[in-house]
């Protein structure tokens, strides 16, 4: 019957049990996964049924379930607004940030392929927190992307083109979004700006 539950049913199951440290365990590892938009997924769904995008997700919660700061952060909390660009809350916090400053800390690089195929615009918030929470630990995301959201919220943006296929390749623009926007040759710049 458990495997057959979603990981949200999974999760308001075990938070009856508090005082259960395996319960807690448990529930400690499934909150990541709601964390990344998964809490649809059943239990015992087979792993070649996810989507791309779902694949991903599911190996970016088995790095945050193996850092010290998934032990301290059982969920994100939510958010009125987009946090702020990387490099601005990078300076605030040092070149490392949050939990990376700690000893023996190797920091990451990420790289994600259209990771918010598939998301509802809730759940390209939720994964974009959790892309921040990467950064805060001084590791650092890099992302093939088209949504357009999540291109106005990242630190750097390059911009390939002008076209497709053999008309492409080519850098038609790089720097903060704002940047891009004002890029007159750029295809993405009227969608930033919209």
């Amino acid at each position: 019957d458990f495997l057959d539950a979603t990981v949200e049913e999974a999760v308001r199951f075990l938070a009856a049990f508090p005082e259960s440290k395996p319960a807690r365990r448990a529930l400690m590892k499934l909150s990541l996964l709601t964390e990344v938009g998964l809490g649809y997924l059943r239990l015992g769904q087979p792993l070649n049924t996810l989507s791309g995008g779902e694949s991903q997700r599911l190996k970016l919660v088995s790095h945050l379930a193996a850092t010290p700061a998934a032990a301290s952060a059982a969920s994100i909390a939510p958010a009125a607004s987009v946090a702020p660009p990387v490099s601005r809350r990078r300076a605030e916090s040092g070149p490392t940030g949050g939990s990376g400053a700690m000893g023996g800390f190797k920091p990451t690089l990420f790289l994600f392929d259209e990771p918010t195929t598939g998301l509802h615009l809730e759940d390209v918030r939720i994964l974009l927190m959790v892309f921040q929470r990467l950064v805060d630990q001084g590791h650092s995301v890099v992302l093939i992307e088209h949504h357009m959201e999540l291109l106005r919220c990242v630190d750097w943006l390059i911009d390939l083109g002008p076209e497709s296929g053999d008309q492409g390749g080519q850098i038609v623009a790089a720097g903060p979004p704002d940047h891009v926007a004002r890029v007159p040759e750029s295809r993405t710049a009227p969608f930033l700006r919209d």
